[in-house]
């Protein structure tokens, strides 16, 4: 047990211990980041004692951890690319991996002066802020169904790229649940425009050749993976998760119903499961999509699935 009066390092270790004995990967990593969530200090570069809040805020912390719940929730920010994001329990946790797909898809975006850009399922909104952060001309709006997590979207997009030359700003200065100030008649601006809407009915609203990017990480994950989750995405949101039996009832509605709201030559780009890519680009294939191509995340697996609109 962590206690008033343990050194820095010897804490540490003490917390390391236990989340390796409840199966927590990369125990060593989050007993350090734990350690500075409880602190504010780190542990290398410290050698004080914990004071006795100090100590009763990292085995609080140990014991969340130990019970498998996300470091990223614990955190209540998580880094993507160069910033910040406010995430917590209901939104999908960010990942290394989505960040491939935001440098593909913004990369699509050569030689567009004002591209418009939609990013369908936006979670925290990683994927269009970091579209936008990247091509910093883009026009984006973020789409979210889930109550809970549009909480984190629309705290996200006021704030995490705010600041010169994409500087950011601490996302947990307020609550993500704080009242909206007095409306003067003008809009606070926005690295994105945050909207509540479901992908499988929001295409009827569009029109047709308007927009130059969709980006998506929808739902992938199928009714066997769903039972075979690691402890801590079981605690994410089953919505951001499941997609059916076979994972693809997102990538369907994407590929029969979103192509004409591109404008000719505009672009698509889908975050993927690693055995699913020549599902997705079957499915593109029959629905008349073209230059469908695939690029693989850090780890080698497929990772994100690209086409364009026929010129």
């Amino acid at each position: 047990m962590v206690s008033e009066g343990m050194l820095p390092r010897a804490a540490v270790r003490e917390v390391e211990e236990r989340l390796t004995a409840a199966g927590c990967p990369d125990a060593d990593f989050d007993a350090r980041e734990l350690f500075r969530l409880a602190t504010g200090r780190d542990a290398r570069l410290t050698d004080r004692p914990l004071d006795a809040d100090e100590a009763a805020r990292l085995e609080a912390l140990t014991l969340r951890r130990a019970a498998r719940e996300p470091l990223q929730y614990l955190c209540g920010s998580w880094p993507f690319l160069d910033f910040e994001l406010a995430v917590g329990p209901g939104v999908l946790c960010p990942r290394a991996d989505t960040e491939v797909v935001a440098e593909a898809a913004a990369g699509m975006l050569a030689g567009v002066e004002t591209p418009r850009v939609l990013d369908l399922c936006a979670g925290t909104g990683c994927l269009g802020l970091g579209v936008k952060r990247l091509c910093p001309a883009a026009v984006v709006t973020c789409v979210e169904k889930s109550p809970e997590a549009y909480v984190y979207l629309e705290k996200n997009t006021r704030l995490a790229l705010k600041g010169q030359g994409g500087s950011t700003e601490n996302v947990l200065d307020a609550s993500p649940f704080e009242a909206s100030a007095f409306d003067w008649g003008f809009r606070t601006a926005r690295a994105a425009e945050p909207v509540e809407g479901d992908l499988f009915t929001y295409w009827q609203t569009l029109p047709d050749g308007q927009l130059d990017l969709i980006v998506s990480n929808p739902p992938y994950l199928t009714a066997q993976e769903m039972r075979e989750l690691q402890p801590e995405v079981a605690k994410e949101p089953a919505m951001a998760l499941e997609a059916g039996d076979d994972g693809l009832v997102f990538y369907r509605a994407i590929a029969e119903h979103y192509q004409k709201a591109l404008r000719p030559g505009g672009a698509l780009a889908l975050e993927i499961g690693w055995q699913q890519r020549e599902a997705v680009e079957a499915l593109l294939e029959a629905n008349g999509w073209v230059d469908i191509t695939c690029r693989k995340d850090f780890g080698g697996n497929d990772r994100c699935v690209m086409a364009r609109r026929a010129e």
